[in-house]
């Protein structure tokens, strides 16, 4: 199975985000905050195309980050961005419709961190990363609009936030184990 979703899910994520987009029109009826909330999926689907066809950004972060060494495996990819990305964000728009629009916030700061975190690569690294163009287009001004349109509470704000920050974190920590692992490995 993570054989064929290693090789397919890239393309699924295409299929889904125009799927989303057809959809878009009959979530509008929940209210412009529910939407946005919404359109957090295909929006990230369409940056995972640009991040991830041909491994792209798997073999990046491996090569240039981590000097040649796995510390990135297919494994971890599929992880992050099935149920870390649609999962959270498919959480994030019933929670919003459910329970109101400002508790579903994760999904816009889940993007906004991840195009600052694209931008922040670049600057170190000097360089185009997979992802760069939509974190940096997409990602920034569409999770800055709606982190500012959608109805919250402080509390809420600070949720969404430290939700996003906390998978941004668990993605260090599990790639900074896979280094030490295969650092040790390698002696």
């Amino acid at each position: 199975m993570k054989a064929w979703l290693s090789r397919n899910w890239v393309a699924g994520a295409g299929f889904m985000a125009v799927a989303l987009l057809l959809a878009a029109p009959l979530v509008s009826g929940a209210g412009r905050s529910v939407l946005l909330i919404f359109l957090a999926s295909p929006i990230y689907m369409l940056h995972q195309i640009e991040e991830h066809t041909g491994d792209r950004f798997r073999t990046y972060v491996n090569r240039v980050v981590f000097g040649g060494v796995e510390a990135l495996t297919v494994s971890d990819v599929l992880l992050i961005n099935l149920p870390g990305v649609w999962g959270i964000n498919l959480v994030a728009v019933y929670v919003a419709w459910l329970a109101g629009a400002g508790w579903g916030l994760a999904a816009a700061y889940l993007i906004l961190v991840n195009g600052i975190a694209h931008l922040g690569m670049a600057a170190r690294f000097r360089s185009y990363n997979p992802g760069l163009g939509t974190g940096a287009l997409l990602f920034i001004p569409f999770g800055a609009i709606a982190a500012a349109l959608v109805p919250a509470t402080p509390a809420q704000h600070a949720l969404a936030f430290a939700i996003a920050v906390a998978v941004h974190a668990a993605i260090i920590v599990r790639v900074r184990l896979n280094l030490a692992q295969a650092r040790a490995h390698a002696r």
